[in-house]
């Protein structure tokens, strides 16, 4: 039984990096190098004290270690982001030891959890990151209690379980949710068992409180990204709806017309997980649907889908019935990881066209350089530090007045065009 977990395993890890290999040759994206900047100049000692950085202060410790020892270098970025992936697509599949999940809907629904093109933006952009460490984390939180729970105690699982639910404290501003989830597995279980397990879920319910106060009151004033006045209503049943497009809708029809209920239990907990997870990004007041960064964690409830789809077609075939399941299987994932190496790698290059060009500019000309196009702040800032990232000084100038002096100009039309003169 190990030797096949073992093989599954690897497996799994192949299949994330074969749909990632694209990364090895894109470039990091505009919006790194503030992020960068920032960690070099807060180092490790002060992420943990700032009240506004410490929520993600994993994203911030890996990023100060990473510029530290390979410099501004897209690959390692990219080997971290993807390595992340790799870990939590693992405990996609240790939720095997769930009883309503079992370990043959575990490792289908991490191999479509190890590819699903849904959530790339969480691997392909490293600014994303903080939603692979949540994941991180309030999955283990997750696989810990429930073996808890199907072991009928065991106090190391549940110290481990409080352990890794504290670390998501430290991942993301969303990691209070992560109590609400754990909430799921307590169905499984007969109601006189669950009221008692109801008190041990408390401490991660007041850890919860506690995480998501200092959060609102650290960002008070200073972060108008989330507001209670947000369009929830609108972003999300329309972003529920644009997760299961298309995998999860057909694998709920295939459900429905095969009249499966093995695995009952396991859909109404998806369908119950996604909606949860997306919950705290419904509230953003800058989109009207949840970006796909952060459809991460919510991911796993359509890979449990997908998975029970799976099976349950495998059950109903009879004549050449691993023939066409393989083929369904590698068709599926076939065209997740097609559309990872063509339209979303192209997507990410020509995020990152504008600043390449730019730092290639600043790279072969001696003086100053004109920024005819003035952006926005936010722009500006941005093209500022990855010159500054990437180079290590500051040739920019954005007064017209010292047009006349500068060795080059630059601009970057909103079509992609770039327009420089040397």
């Amino acid at each position: 039984m190990r030797r096949t977990h073992l093989l599954i395993l690897l497996a799994l890890a192949g299949l994330a990096i074969v749909a990632y290999l694209p990364l090895i040759h894109q470039p990091l994206l505009e919006d790194d190098y503030p992020y960068i900047a920032q960690a070099r100049i807060h180092g490790p000692s002060h992420v943990l004290a700032d009240p506004v950085l410490r929520p993600r202060a994993t994203f911030w410790m890996l990023t100060y270690l990473l510029d530290r020892f390979f410099g501004p270098a897209p690959l390692p970025f990219y080997v971290s982001t993807v390595v992340l992936h790799i870990l939590c697509t693992w405990l996609v599949y240790a939720l095997g030891a769930w009883r309503i999940v079992g370990w043959r809907v575990a490792a289908v629904a991490a191999a479509f959890f190890a590819v699903q093109e849904g959530h790339q933006e969480a691997v392909m952009w490293y600014s994303a990151t903080p939603q692979t460490f949540q994941f991180l984390f309030g999955v283990a939180t997750l696989v810990c209690w429930v073996r808890f729970i199907e072991s009928r105690g065991g106090r190391l699982l549940y110290a481990a379980a409080l352990g890794s639910f504290l670390l998501t404290f430290v991942s993301m501003e969303t990691a209070p949710i992560v109590a609400v989830l754990l909430l799921l597995p307590l169905w499984s279980v007969d109601s006189k068992r669950r009221a008692a397990l109801v008190w041990l879920w408390l401490p991660f319910a007041a850890l919860a409180a506690v995480d998501a106060w200092l959060i609102v009151a650290a960002s008070h004033g200073r972060d108008d990204r989330f507001s209670f006045h947000g369009p929830v209503w609108i972003a999300l049943p329309f972003s529920y709806a644009r997760l299961l497009w298309i995998w999860g809708l057909l694998s709920l029809i295939a459900i429905g017309l095969l009249k499966s209920r093995q695995s009952r239990e396991l859909i109404l907990a998806a369908v119950a997980w996604i909606p949860l997870a997306l919950l705290p990004y419904s509230f953003l007041t800058y989109m009207r649907f949840v970006p796909s960064r952060h459809t991460y964690l919510a991911s796993l409830g359509l890979a449990w889908i997908v998975g029970a789809a799976f099976w349950a077609m495998y059950g109903r075939l009879h004549r050449y019935r691993r023939l066409v399941a393989s083929a369904v299987l590698a068709g599926v994932l076939a065209a997740n990881i097609g559309y990872l190496w063509t339209a979303k790698r192209r997507q990410y290059l020509r995020r990152a066209a504008p600043t390449e060009a730019l730092v290639e500019l600043v790279r072969r000309t001696p003086g100053p350089i004109y920024m005819r196009c003035n952006g926005a702040p936010v722009e500006r800032f941005v093209f500022e530090c990855a010159v500054r990232v990437r180079t290590g000084k500051m040739p920019l100038v954005w007064d017209r007045g010292a047009a006349r002096t500068a060795a080059a100009e630059f601009c970057w039309e909103r079509e992609g065009q770039s327009k420089r003169s040397p």
